[in-house]
């Protein structure tokens, strides 16, 4: 056991980029991951997003280890959301300044385009092992592969295995670890727009379309190959239209043909995809401590999030970024001191990011379906236009910015503060672009000193 080796547990988006990282700073890196490699053996996720939403923290981080202009071409812009009503028509909004964007990427291939630098520099990978127990006292970490049990010790453990992780169950039976999960009582189903019989996109393929209804979405993001993902969020039971009500293909085309029927048109192998793919729920993770001597969770394994936002791939990666700096800083003679100060500076900003993706799926299903709040979403762009630095949207302060997510979060509270006194004039949607915007400016600067 050396001081220049490292073993990451998980070897998805986040511990295979966090492998290129360590190996770009000379280290030993060796990743391990219960599934198979699936470039070898490969195997049915069950119905799991193969899309992700890469935006300016991701970004950032690819940039950082030389990887932004291999991404690029398997990447897709979005530029705004393309709302769609219940009568077939759309309207969209936005996501920032012109030609601002986030990217619908394939997890599958971005994911095998990480671990092929990976290997490229050298990173030992190791498919088939389940991690089964952590052994802090001794760094012992014991795995079941194919051929029995084996175990290693190991000078330093990341622990990048999401949202499940055996890391943190390891952890949680220390002393003081304080964790806490929370399902929400919506699930998801993964449904697909194929491309047209032409071979094209069958909707606008430079935005992320949404079908809000209230308490229930529907949502597409598009792929490389000119179909789109689309994701069914709906509750799992106890209202008109849920997972637990629709039990045949005639329950199934009465709520999409009711709800979603331009989706509806376009999807050919709803029936089959629907009964075929799982129901999966969503959940949110908080624990902490996150270090347990010179071993770390990072990722969802330590904040796991809704995925409402978009922020759970990029939050990830700018733990990696943030952890490589700290080493650069602090060398690597102390693996303790290095994530003891990673999780000081980093947990307000995560606890802030989980908040925020909660809060995101109301506005998501609901509120982006409401004229009133087009028409914010316009004042809100007019502001940042004419004070650029003064106001910046939330959104764009999460998305398209380094700000930490917990400044975000309380600049926003703030700006929607304002923004409803403004909101609450009964003429504001005939009157929104005559306001005085120096003096709503002047309003939250007066705010911000109280």
């Amino acid at each position: 056991m050396k001081k220049n080796e490292i073993t990451i547990l998980g070897a998805g988006l986040i511990g295979t980029l966090m492998a290129i990282y360590l190996k770009r700073q000379g280290l030993e890196v060796s990743v391990y991951d219960k599934r198979p490699d699936k470039r070898q053996k490969p195997y049915d996720e069950g119905g799991r997003s193969i899309n992700m939403a890469l935006s300016h923290r991701g970004w950032k981080a690819l940039e950082e280890v030389g990887l932004k202009d291999k991404v690029l071409p398997i990447a897709i812009p979005m530029y705004g959301r393309k709302i769609h009503d219940e009568h077939g028509g759309t309207s969209f909004i936005p996501y920032g300044k012109v030609n601002q964007a986030i990217y619908s990427i394939s997890r599958g291939k971005f994911n095998q385009l990480l671990a092929e630098e990976g290997e490229r520099l050298g990173v030992n990978f190791n498919f088939e092992h389940k991690c089964v127990n952590v052994d802090f006292r001794n760094q012992e970490i014991t795995f079941e592969t194919e051929q029995g049990e084996s175990k290693i010790i190991a000078s330093a453990i990341i622990g990048a295995d999401g949202a499940y992780s055996a890391l943190r169950m390891s952890m949680q039976k220390q002393i003081r670890f304080n964790y806490k999960q929370e399902y929400i009582s919506h699930g998801y189903k993964e449904l697909t727009i194929p491309a047209t019989p032409e071979g094209e996109f069958a909707m606008d393929p430079n935005a992320l379309h949404i079908w809000p209804r209230g308490k229930f979405m529907l949502i597409a993001l598009p792929n490389p190959d000119k179909s789109f993902t689309c994701t069914l969020f709906l509750p799992f039971e106890g209202t008109k239209v849920c997972f637990d009500k629709i039990n045949d293909d005639q329950d199934l085309e009465s709520v999409f043909k009711t709800y979603f029927d331009d989706a509806y048109q376009l999807m050919p192998d709803l029936k089959t995809e629907f009964f075929k793919n799982p129901t999966a729920a969503l959940i949110n993770v908080e624990c902490y401590p996150w270090v347990q001597g010179t071993s770390i969770l990072l990722g969802d394994a330590s904040h796991a999030m809704v995925p409402f936002y978009g922020q759970g791939m990029n939050c990830g990666f700018e733990d990696c970024s943030i952890l490589n700096g700290l080493i650069d800083k602090l060398g690597t003679n102390s693996w303790s001191l290095v994530f003891e100060k990673f999780q000081k500076k980093r947990k307000s900003d995560t606890d802030a990011i989980c908040q925020l993706a909660m809060e995101n799926f109301v506005e998501m299903r609901d509120s982006v379906s409401d004229p009133k709040f087009i028409i914010r979403k316009k004042i809100e762009a007019k502001l940042h236009e004419l004070y650029p630095n003064d106001w910046i949207p939330l959104y764009s302060m999460v998305t398209f910015s380094d700000m930490g997510y917990a400044e975000a979060y309380a600049q926003g509270k703030l700006q929607e503060t304002i923004m409803n006194r403004v909101m609450a004039d009964p003429l504001i949607t005939e009157n929104w672009n005559k306001l005085d915007y120096e003096d709503i400016l002047y309003k939250m600067e007066t705010s911000k000193a109280v």
